[in-house]
C-alpha cells in the first residue's frame, strides 16, 4: 500500500482516516463533494490531493483512481437519520449503486485492494446477546438506511465472486464519535445540544459508541491484514443514554437532564424536529427514523470484537478520552 484513495474524506471517519494515512507516510487522493469544505477539513495536510466528486456519479471522477493501489470507501448517504423524511432513491443511488460503480471503476484502474466501510446495521441479534459478524440482519427487519448497507455489502461480495484478483473486506463501525465532525453527525449534534442546554430529556435506547480514530485504525489494519470477503466489527463500547449523557455533561462542565422522556412526547418532538429540518435544512438530533431505530435496537448493541482483535489487532481507547477530545474539538472550532 503506497497510494490510497479515500471516499467521504471530509466526513467524521474519512477525515480521521486521511490523517492516519498521511501520518503513516501514504499519499492520499481524497474525494470531497466541495473543494471549500475539503480545504477547510484537510488543507493542513501534506500529500493529500483533493478530488471533487460525488458517489452519485462515480464515472465523473474515475480518472483520479489511476495510480492508486488501495481504495478506502467511507462515503455513505444517511440523511434519513439526521434530517428526517424518506430518501430511498438517494440511499440506493449512493450507497448501493455508487459502491458497485466504484468497485468496477477501481478495478478498471488497476486497483486490487478495496476496504469497504459497512455498518453494525447489517447485523442483528436477540436483546441482551453478544452479536458477532455472523449474525446477519434480514432485510425485512431493516429500515431504509440499514437496507442500503445490507445491499452494499452484497454488492461487494458479488463483485468478489466474479473478480478473483480483487481483494476486499468490510469494517463494521458502531456509533462514531471524535474530533473533526464538521457535519455534524448525530454524535456531534448530541454534543452540541447537551452543551448548549437544548436536550430536553433522555431518550431510550442502547448504543455501541466508538472513536472514529479507532475505526480509521481498523480500516488501515483491514487493508494490511484483513482476509478477503470477511467482515470485521469495530463497534466499540455498549452503553445507554443514562450513562452517556451524564458523562458528557461532566466532561463538558454542564448540567444534563436526568429524566427520560416518555414515548408519546418523543414522537411529537421528532415530528417537530423533522419540520424544522425541512424548513431550515439544518441537522437535527431526533428524526422519526432515529426514534424508531432506537426503540427497535434497544439492548441489541453488545458486540463481540474477538475476530477483529485477533486478526486486526483492534483495540479501543477510553470512552472518556473520546468524549474529551470531541468536546475540545468543537470548542476550538467554534461549535458552541
Amino acid at each position: 500500500m503506497r497510494s490510497t484513495f479515500v471516499t467521504g474524506a471530509t466526513g467524521l471517519l474519512g477525515n480521521n482516516l486521511v490523517r492516519e494515512l498521511v501520518a503513516r507516510g501514504y499519499t492520499v487522493k481524497a474525494l470531497v463533494r466541495s473543494r471549500t469544505k475539503g480545504e477547510q477539513q484537510l488543507g493542513d495536510l501534506p500529500n493529500v490531493e483533493l478530488v471533487v466528486g460525488d458517489m452519485a456519479d462515480v464515472s465523473a471522477f474515475s480518472e483520479s483512481l489511476q495510480g492508486c493501489d488501495t481504495v478506502f470507501h467511507t462515503a455513505a448517504f444517511f440523511r434519513d437519520n439526521y434530517k428526517g423524511g424518506s430518501h430511498w432513491a438517494e440511499l440506493e443511488k449512493v450507497n448501493v449503486t455508487g459502491t458497485r460503480d466504484l468497485l468496477h471503476q477501481a478495478y478498471s484502474a488497476g486497483i486490487r485492494r478495496f476496504v469497504h466501510t459497512s455498518s453494525i446495521a447489517v447485523l442483528d441479534g436477540e436483546p441482551g446477546t453478544a452479536i458477532d459478524e455472523t449474525c446477519l440482519r434480514a432485510q425485512a427487519d431493516a429500515d431504509d438506511y440499514y437496507r442500503s448497507k445490507i445491499l452494499a455489502d452484497g454488492v461487494v461480495l458479488t463483485f468478489l465472486e466474479t473478480h478473483p484478483q480483487m481483494h476486499a473486506c468490510m469494517v463494521l463501525p458502531g456509533w462514531m464519535w471524535g474530533p473533526g465532525d464538521i457535519g455534524p453527525t448525530s454524535s456531534g449534534q448530541l454534543v452540541k445540544d447537551v452543551v448548549s442546554g437544548k436536550l430536553p430529556g433522555l431518550i431510550p435506547g442502547t448504543f455501541s459508541v466508538v472513536d472514529a480514530r479507532d475505526v480509521a485504525l481498523a480500516l488501515v489494519a483491514a487493508a494490511k491484514y484483513g482476509r478477503r470477503a470477511e467482515r470485521y466489527l469495530a463497534a466499540g463500547r455498549n452503553l445507554n443514554m443514562r450513562q452517556l449523557v451524564p458523562l458528557l455533561g461532566r466532561i463538558a462542565g454542564v448540567k444534563t437532564p436526568a429524566r427520560q422522556l416518555p414515548l408519546p412526547v418523543l414522537y411529537i418532538l421528532a415530528a417537530v424536529q423533522e419540520t424544522y429540518a425541512r424548513l431550515t435544512g439544518k441537522p437535527i438530533l431526533l428524526s422519526m427514523a432515529t426514534l424508531r431505530l432506537l426503540i427497535r435496537e434497544e439492548h441489541r448493541t453488545c458486540f463481540d470484537h474477538r475476530k477483529s482483535e485477533q486478526e486486526l489487532g483492534l483495540s479501543f481507547r477510553a470512552l472518556e478520552q473520546t468524549i474529551t477530545d470531541t468536546v475540545a474539538w468543537y470548542r476550538t472550532h467554534g461549535g458552541f
